[in-house]
């Protein structure tokens, strides 16, 4: 299995230019993916994509042939005067079955003593059906301005994947009656990988908290484990200072040990302009 996880900065290059066709041709130059995972895709908001088309989640769509999309909203609004809502999130792509789809809101708490702008944030979850079995895979965009807000949402995902990861070893059993209702038996599963923007570094107490060794089913970095001697090449602020001088790196797949004895390769892309951010894949092999 072949993953893309790529902050899109709602698909707008450095030159300005604003194409989900780029974005969607960068992945695919990285890798052959069976999966993209995607942040920062904007539904009618002019203000961020100008003149071109208004719904990016349906333009990746008709990119991707063969592909389920599924869009998460993060923020999905309507102010007064406007005909269409407006909405921006995470989406996740899969030319894997989607068994499962559940999107967990993050909390944004208030800090009044140094009130920062901020939106909401949601982590997206697909579980897809791989040849070994069910995979869950979560992608997310934590607070950027607020490290309080941040904290707090990496905990809430945190604390998410432990009951998820409790479910899959002590599963309800399923009744007859549940076929082909709400209740029915879900495809609860260890293997998980979580991947996006989470803007923090591998130095904060954020990046601590996601890989508490403490954890039932603890998750642990990707490329670490795959690169133990190399650090994570930048994926932020490379080409571009509007946010700082340094480049930094806080776009990470996490995986559980199940899946990190799958791993065959990680990588950054760290050529492209076509976002500010850099993509990252993964891959996958079906024997451990």
């Amino acid at each position: 299995m072949n993953i893309v996880t790529w902050n899109t900065q709602w698909c707008k290059g450095l030159d300005g230019i604003v194409s989900p066709e780029r974005i969607i041709a960068g992945a695919r130059s990285l890798l052959d993916f069976d999966v993209i995972c995607l942040q920062e895709i904007a539904i009618n908001y002019q203000g961020l994509t100008g003149d071109a088309a208004p719904n990016q989640a349906l333009e990746i769509e008709a990119l991707l042939p063969g592909y389920q999309v599924v869009f998460g909203a993060a923020v999905d609004e309507q102010p007064l005067g406007k005909d269409e809502r407006q909405q921006f999130g995470n989406l996740i792509a899969s030319r894997l079955p989607i068994l499962q789809i559940q999107k967990v809101c993050l909390p944004s708490p208030v800090d009044l003593e140094d009130p920062k702008p901020g939106m909401s944030r949601i982590c997206l979850v697909c579980t897809l059906q791989a040849t070994w079995g069910p995979v869950r895979i979560m992608t997310t965009h934590l607070e950027y301005h607020s490290q309080p807000q941040r904290q707090a949402q990496i905990s809430a995902i945190a604390n998410w994947h432990e009951m998820a990861s409790l479910q899959a070893l002590h599963p309800a059993p399923g009744q007859p009656a549940d076929l082909d209702t709400p209740y029915q038996s879900k495809p609860h599963t260890l293997d998980t990988i979580l991947c996006g923007d989470f803007n923090f570094e591998p130095d904060s107490p954020e990046y601590q908290i996601i890989t508490d060794p403490a954890r039932s089913n603890p998750l642990r970095d990707a490329w670490a484990h795959n690169h133990p001697d190399q650090p994570h090449p930048p994926t932020f602020r490379l080409y571009d200072e509007t946010y700082g001088p340094e480049p930094v790196s806080c776009d990470f797949f996490f995986v559980n040990e199940s899946i990190a004895n799958r791993v065959r390769n990680t990588r950054v892309d760290t050529l492209t302009q076509v976002s500010d951010h850099q993509p990252v894949s993964i891959e996958l092999s079906s024997a451990t």
